[in-house]
């Protein structure tokens, strides 16, 4: 970070000796989930005989790289509340063979969503650049080492337990004690044990939705800023998210599905770039960087 920046500008992660350079604003991570089952795009993917289409993902791939992606986060297991665990080796089969034919057809920088060392090894060697772990190093604790021998970023996420033990956020209430303060206590160990396997290259990952009510999920997004003060870039995941989907129901009536979604997106995108975010993690890259853009405009006139 070069002196006298603003924290949440100035950073600049080495990937594997790619540069992602956040001095010069915010980027934008686009969405390419392997999964059958993901809340919002699960199978959209997989051919009707069964398996991944890979050119279908390869195109998708382009398409956001063109719309304004500067990250391509290819997941292979849902972490949807509930979601079933898979095996590493269903994991690897998913996701590896894509990652080989995007080093073959583009230089966007990839990053592999996993928390299992097993696979995030396996995606380094295809050619990853970084590993987003939503567990921040907790589910696994030989992911740390993987990440150090390949010199590999890191995305370390806030996530009070695992997938299959989470609800949706839908319920407005709110645990005991200041969830400013759980998460920034989480991320501070998750920067800790990264630290001390020779890891420096973090990014941190607050975890919306992830095990929080709706109310805490707006209390950290009206308070994203307060993590500055961890020294570190913050990655926003706001995606098409239940608590906005909770927040733009009328009340009485059922909750808008995910595909109704984009508006609310859009808006808390935005909120967190104000607050302090570098980078937007979408399924929606065109209107993400069109949201970059108008920001970036408030600057300049």
């Amino acid at each position: 970070m070069k002196s006298g920046e603003d924290a949440s500008t100035a950073f600049q992660i080495n990937c594997r000796g790619r540069l992602l350079d956040l001095s010069s604003g915010p980027k934008i991570m686009g969405i390419l989930n392997t999964t059958p089952d993901s809340f919002f795009d699960g199978g959209s993917l997989h051919k009707k005989s069964g398996g991944i289409d890979l050119d279908r993902a390869v195109d998708h791939t382009l398409e956001m790289i063109r719309e304004g992606a500067s990250i391509i986060d290819i997941g292979g297991e849902s972490s949807r509340p509930g979601a079933e665990k898979i095996s590493a080796r269903e994991e690897i089969k998913r996701t590896i063979p894509l990652i080989e034919l995007l080093q073959r057809k583009t230089d966007v920088l990839i990053s592999i969503d996993t928390y299992k060392a097993e696979v995030a090894g396996k995606a380094l060697q295809a050619g990853a650049h970084m590993i987003n772990d939503i567990s921040g190093f907790t589910f696994d604790t030989a992911l740390p080492a993987v990440c150090r021998h390949y010199s590999a970023a890191v995305i370390l996420m806030h996530t009070p337990m695992k997938p299959q033990s989470m609800l949706w956020s839908t319920d407005t209430g709110s645990e005991k004690g200041d969830i400013l303060a759980r998460v920034s206590c989480f991320l501070e160990q998750s920067i800790a044990v990264a630290e001390s396997n020779s890891i420096h290259d973090i990014i941190i990952d607050p975890g919306f939705g992830f095990g929080k009510s709706v109310e805490e999920n707006f209390r950290l997004l009206d308070s994203l800023s307060s993590l500055k003060r961890l020294r570190r870039p913050i990655l926003a995941g706001l995606s098409r998210k239940s608590f906005l989907g909770y927040a733009v129901t009328p009340n009485g009536e059922e909750i808008l599905p995910p595909s109704e979604r984009l508006t609310a997106t859009i808006t808390a995108d935005t909120i967190a770039l104000i607050n302090g975010a570098s980078i937007l993690r979408v399924h929606d890259v065109e209107e993400a960087a069109q949201s970059l853009r108008v920001l970036d405009a408030m600057k300049r006139f």
